[in-house]
């Protein structure tokens, strides 16, 4: 629209552009709340699978020190060692089950990379519309 001239005046525009500045700025923190609330379900997925883990592992741990102190005392192994056997055999199952959990939440990525890019585009355009 070349030759026409915008009948509002500069206080007017610029009115018209903080306006849609402090619309745009609420509509970006509400996409920024969106997108950290589906990262953030997907790390509580991972921290379920981990408590659920531990909560197997000592499921595991009671039950089969139980058992295997009795079988291996049976056979004649003195109760202590019998003992230590089945909680260090064990205690690396729970540990390996932790340290896979663990990883995967620290891989996990909640920073809302798609509103932090939206935010620069709109500060390029806000210092493109003052100038």
């Amino acid at each position: 629209m070349a030759g026409e001239q915008d009948p509002r005046s500069l206080g007017e525009l610029f009115t018209d552009l903080a306006r849609e500045t402090g619309l745009l700025v609420r509509q970006e923190i509400r996409q920024a709340g969106v997108e950290m609330s589906q990262r953030v379900s997907g790390v509580s997925r991972d921290g379920a699978l981990l408590a659920g883990g531990a909560v197997i592992v000592h499921a595991a741990f009671l039950a089969l020190v139980a058992a295997i102190i009795l079988v291996l005392g049976e056979i004649g192994l003195p109760w202590w060692l019998a003992a230590a056997i089945v909680a260090v055999v064990l205690g690396a199952i729970g540990a390996f089950i932790i340290r896979s959990a663990s990883a995967a939440i620290k891989q996990a990525d909640i920073v809302p990379r798609h509103t932090i890019d939206q935010l620069r585009e709109d500060q390029e355009w806000i210092k493109e519309q003052a100038t």
